[in-house]
């Protein structure tokens, strides 16, 4: 097997047709490039001509050492990491391009040196971490809710193990004055500020920048996004959420601040709204699940829980040691966000 670093035209055709997160897509690379102070490296691992096996690392060689990150910090991405992409369903061929893939960008970027800080967030389905483990790299186990949609053909079937609070709300949709809609990027900007306020709420500061943002959607096809906004009749915004679709899961990503009006919860509705395009939209055919973005943060999980998701787990390698824990105390301070998605 060998690995190689490629580039995103190679990338693109390289990808499989399934089993790959949104920010996987290369025009969503290409942005994520544009707005960090590191280097793109995407590595193919290539049996024959084919390739068996990608991840994407963002490198950066500084005066305390080099960084790889996947993804990259303080940009609102969940997740990244590998794909592994076999042609075959032997698990033993899996496992040997795995540990290929793993061993070679070790070695390539030098992810066990005492001078490199590593982490790398891996995707759902990603489901073997264990050659990064046997390089002395700390691996953990992070989760999120995933609303199973298989065999869903409408918005009743979708809610059927939510709370029953959660669907007496949802289905107050057709009762109540406020209009759902699909809209563009400027109202994106706008579901934007509710984030910024949220954050600053809590004493944060927001995942990415407004320019990010923009150029993200713009740059992604219309086909990865949807920006769902409640609007009352005059036309007065009141909630929204920002919705990116993978081929096989549609994340609810941003948005959704709390918001009322007449008396039922704006963010239920929406999520609705969402859930019934999803199960009713033939260019969503493809798409199994309703990923709802992280189950790790307990005031958030409450509220996540009443949707009934199937909790899932994903992996977050990163290097260990005394000198890393140090090194990212000092990374924190010169770059903002180390923490969870």
């Amino acid at each position: 097997m060998d690995i190689e670093r490629i580039g995103l035209e190679d990338w693109r055709d390289a990808l499989p047709a399934n089993g790959f997160e949104v920010f996987h897509d290369p025009d969503a690379l290409s942005v994520l490039d544009d707005y960090t102070d590191a280097e793109l490296h995407c590595y193919a691992a290539y049996k024959g001509d084919q390739v068996v096996g990608m991840v994407p690392l963002f490198v950066s060689d500084r005066s305390i050492g080099r960084t790889v990150f996947s993804p990259p910090v303080s940009q609102g991405v969940p997740r990244l990491g590998p794909i592994i992409n076999p042609h075959s369903p032997k698990q033993r061929k899996w496992e040997r391009i795995n540990s290929g893939l793993a061993n070679g960008v070790i070695d390539a970027l030098g992810l066990g040196d005492r001078t490199t800080l590593f982490r790398m967030t891996c995707p759902l389905g990603y489901a073997d971490p264990r050659p990064y483990g046997w390089n002395d790299l700390a691996v953990e186990p992070e989760f999120t809710y995933v609303v199973d949609l298989e065999g869903c053909t409408d918005i009743e079937d979708a809610m059927a193990g939510f709370s029953k609070s959660l669907r007496n709300e949802m289905r107050r949709l057709d009762d109540v004055d406020l209009a759902i809609e699909t809209e563009g990027i400027d109202s994106a900007l706008r579901v934007y500020d509710d984030v910024v306020d949220q954050f600053e709420e809590h004493g944060d500061t927001a995942p990415m920048s407004r320019a990010f943002l923009r150029d993200l959607l713009s740059s992604l096809d219309v086909d990865r996004w949807r920006v769902y906004v409640a609007r009352s009749p005059d036309g007065e915004y009141q909630s929204g959420i920002i919705t990116l679709f993978s081929n096989d899961l549609a994340y609810y990503w941003q948005g959704g601040v709390v918001a009322s009006y007449e008396s039922v919860s704006v963010n239920n509705l929406l999520h609705r709204a969402i859930l019934e395009d999803l199960v009713t939209d033939p260019q969503f055919d493809s798409i199994e699940g309703y990923d709802l973005v992280g189950a790790n943060t307990e005031r958030l999980c409450e509220y996540k829980g009443k949707f009934n998701g199937e909790l899932r787990p994903y992996y977050v390698v990163e290097s260990s040691g005394l000198e890393m824990r140090v090194a990212k105390s000092t990374y924190q301070r010169l770059s903002g966000s180390f923490g969870k998605g």
